[in-house]
């Protein structure tokens, strides 16, 4: 893409989701018109959070589940998107979902940007205590608290 440089921190997927989005927006220049100078900023996520929450497993490890918020764009409104649960799922797939949404709630015209965010479900079980635990803490990161 002309005039910008890359995000350093969505380079480590080579070739994923990331990478055909930018294709995408590539493939599509030449019939945005007036709107081709935009293109710089729809290959750029608006904010991207990435956290990390510990928790006491019930035999007494300590687990780190990691987890990512991306607002792809919020120029149309509050970001809209959706949550993906699953243990390889990456930063620069979760960026793409978003700016996917971006895209789509924009082609239909309704009041949202694009986001998405995304849980690390590790691959152990756990018992029923500790996976309540898990919840109550999505519930609340969901909610913002």
């Amino acid at each position: 893409m002309d005039g910008f440089e890359p995000l350093s921190f969505l380079l480590s997927a080579p070739r994923g989701a990331w990478a055909t989005y930018l294709e995408q927006i590539e493939r599509v220049a030449p019939y945005l018109g007036a709107l081709a100078g935009l293109r710089a900023t729809l290959a750029r996520p608006q904010r991207v959070l990435v956290v990390d929450v510990p928790m006491r497993l019930d035999d007494g490890r300590l687990a780190h589940f990691e987890g990512y918020r991306v607002q792809h764009n919020t120029a149309r409104g509050p970001g809209k998107g959706g949550v993906r649960f699953h243990p390889s799922v990456s930063l620069p797939e979760v960026t793409a979902l978003a700016g996917w949404m971006s895209i789509k709630n924009a082609v239909v015209n309704v009041p949202f940007g694009g986001a998405g965010r995304t849980d690390h479900r590790s691959q152990r079980r756990f018992d029923t205590r500790t996976d309540h635990r898990r919840r109550r803490q999505r519930a609340d990161y969901a909610a913002g608290r």
